[in-house]
């Protein structure tokens, strides 16, 4: 609501009746102002919403109301739609127009209600409904699933990218309770907002093994706020094979693959030396390269110095995009199993590399333990999720209680924690 700045000749009237007694007759053309009431004000003021019947207002413009003549000036405007929103709006100081500051909402129903007054200081009123369209340059939230459709491995997250950032609480709960993440076996997962335009979704335990999750949105035409709506997604499928992790062990040199939580291999490595340790945490693979040149510059180290190097990389798993490998590394045998030497990869003999690289896929898990090395990111270097805790991941919710609505049956297959 919103008044005029100056002092309303209606309201002085009322104050001097008051002071003098009722007897008075102070102000109004019959002699009694507080009995009279407000006549039609029509007349006096138009409107910038259609007047044709069945013709809809458009959201994206603001509301207009002017007074049509200069004898005539507007002192209030209250604009409320069906479901108690009020619209913000300012008056002009001489009380020759008002308009709406905030955005009306799409697809609702208006009341406004204007009080006047005439140049004898008689208050007028004047009562408009209209109802408002679906905005013609409607704003669709377009949402993005990744990855690919595909069989990945336990610990692939499921991700979602917005075209238009959500910040707002109660609208991010409007977005994430319309993506449906379902899987069979059913498990229990929420998504996690990492910004304001991507979102994550892991289950509380690795996905089970060879399970079917699908994808999908249902906010299409759905209003997220008065200038946003839901637009269609496209769905995603995703299968998942054996659970494969890989414990990495910086302090004893050594990797033990795990194939459903049963010892496959042991493998003698090298990680990262001192100055360039390895991260430690869970990790998921990101991708495979058969042939990888790498170089110490693209990781900051001067061309020229001791530490420099320019090598040709085959069998190489990436697990962080800003450049961990598990790879061959044939000139370090004679440390592997013995000592660290690596710039942060892990490094292992061909014969190894190759079959790490032909058992392990994306969405499988590296698990760094032991090392002197920072704990891996949580986001964007690669998918850091599982080393957040279950309670803190729920946090990262828009949902009060994380994202229950599929909750995890008595029957449903168990998953190992992700402690392993």
């Amino acid at each position: 609501m919103s008044h005029s700045p100056c002092v309303r000749t209606v309201v002085s009237c009322t104050l001097l009746v008051t002071a003098l007694g009722a007897g008075v007759a102070a102000c109004g053309s019959d002699g009694n102002p507080l009995s009279s009431k407000p006549y039609d004000a029509a007349d006096q003021v138009s409107f910038n919403t259609p007047t044709d019947k069945g013709k809809r207002a458009d959201p994206d413009k603001p509301l207009e109301v002017v007074a049509k003549s200069d004898d005539d000036r507007i002192t209030d405007v209250t604009a409320v739609d069906a479901t108690g929103r009020h619209v913000a709006g300012e008056l002009d100081a001489d009380g020759s127009r008002w308009h709406s500051t905030s955005p009306l909402a799409a697809n609702a129903h208006y009341t406004v209600q204007v009080s006047t007054e005439d140049e004898d200081g008689a208050p007028g009123r004047e009562v408009l409904t209209f109802d408002t369209s679906l905005p013609t340059t409607k704003q669709r939230l377009k949402v993005t699933f990744g990855p690919k459709s595909g069989e990945y491995g336990v610990g692939q997250p499921v991700t979602a990218q917005l075209d238009h950032p959500v910040k707002d609480k109660a609208q991010r709960a409007v977005v994430e309770r319309a993506l449906r993440v379902d899987s069979v076996p059913a498990v229990q997962g929420s998504w996690y907002w990492v910004s304001d335009k991507e979102l994550h979704y892991r289950p509380k335990d690795y996905w089970p093994t060879h399970a079917t999750i699908q994808v999908h949105s249902n906010l299409d035409g759905v209003r997220i706020s008065d200038r946003l709506w839901g637009g269609a997604a496209a769905p995603l499928k995703l299968t998942t094979g054996d659970k494969l992790l890989a414990l990495t062990d910086a302090g004893s040199h050594e990797m033990t693959v795990y194939k459903n939580d049963k010892v496959i291999d042991r493998i003698p490595i090298t990680t990262g030396k001192p100055g360039y340790e390895t991260r430690n945490g869970v990790k998921v693979v990101l991708e495979k390269q058969y042939f990888v040149r790498m170089r110490g510059t693209t990781v900051g180290i001067a061309e020229g110095t001791s530490d420099s190097y320019d090598l040709p990389v085959y069998y190489a798993t990436r697990v962080t995009w800003s450049g961990e490998y598990v790879h061959a590394a044939p000139w370090s045998v004679g440390s592997q199993g013995y000592a660290n030497v690596s710039h942060g990869c892990t490094g292992m003999n061909t014969s190894n590399a190759e079959w790490f690289f032909d058992t392990f896929h994306p969405g499988d898990l590296v698990r760094v333990v032991n090392s002197n090395g920072e704990e891996m990111e949580h986001f964007g270097n690669g998918f850091g999720d599982w080393n957040i805790t279950w309670k803190d991941w729920r946090k990262g919710s828009a949902l009060v209680n994380g994202t229950p609505d599929t909750p995890e049956p008595a029957d449903a297959a168990r998953v190992q924690p992700a402690a392993l």
